[in-house]
C-alpha cells in the first residue's frame, strides 16, 4: 500500500518532476489543487461534489492522469490540540480506498487553519460571498498543498 504518515515519507516516495494533487477532503465536497511539476507552487483548480466513493475516486484519478501528477496529498483534519477524530479517521479511510486504485503515492498534511486562511484570503480579495461558497474548498485544497510544498523546499535546503 502507497500510503504514507509522514511527509518525509511521502517526499522519498513521490517521483521528481511530476505534479502533486492536494486534496481537501468535507462531507459534501472535495476541494482540488495542483501543483507545478518543479513543487513550487499550489494553485486551486476544481471542487467536487462529492457522490459515491467509486465516482469520486474515477475523477480524481482523471485528473491525475490529465495532470501527469506523481502523488496525492490529503489534508488530515486533526483536532485544535493535535489529536485525531472521526474526521481523521474517514480520511486515512479514504487514502486507503483510493490506495486499492492507484500506484500513486498518497500522504497526508496536517490542514489546521487552512479553511480559515482561504476565507481571509478571499475576504481580503473583496470576494463575494457567493463566490467564496463556490471556491472555499479548492482554494483550501491549495493552502493544504502549499504547506506540504513549502515543506519539501526546506527539506530539500537542508540535505
Amino acid at each position: 500500500m502507497s500510503v504514507h504518515d509522514t511527509p518525509e515519507a511521502l517526499a522519498a516516495a513521490l517521483p521528481r518532476g511530476r505534479a502533486l494533487v492536494g486534496l481537501d477532503l468535507g462531507d459534501k465536497t472535495i476541494g482540488v489543487a495542483v501543483s507545478d511539476g518543479l513543487w513550487s507552487i499550489a494553485s486551486p483548480l476544481e471542487t467536487i461534489r462529492r457522490r459515491k466513493f467509486g465516482l469520486d475516486a474515477a475523477r480524481l484519478l482523471d485528473i491525475a492522469a490529465g495532470r501527469d501528477a506523481g502523488g496525492f496529498l490529503l489534508g488530515l483534519p486533526r483536532n485544535m490540540d493535535g489529536t485525531e477524530g472521526p474526521r481523521c479517521q474517514s480520511t486515512r479511510a479514504f487514502a486507503r480506498n483510493l490506495s486499492r486504485m492507484t500506484d500513486l503515492p498518497i500522504g497526508f498534511w496536517d490542514e489546521r487553519l487552512s479553511t480559515v486562511a482561504a476565507e481571509r484570503a478571499l475576504l481580503e480579495a473583496d470576494t463575494s460571498r457567493r463566490r467564496r461558497a463556490e471556491v472555499i474548498d479548492h482554494v483550501a485544497a491549495s493552502y493544504i498543498l502549499q504547506g506540504f510544498l513549502d515543506r519539501l523546499s526546506h527539506m530539500e535546503l537542508h540535505r
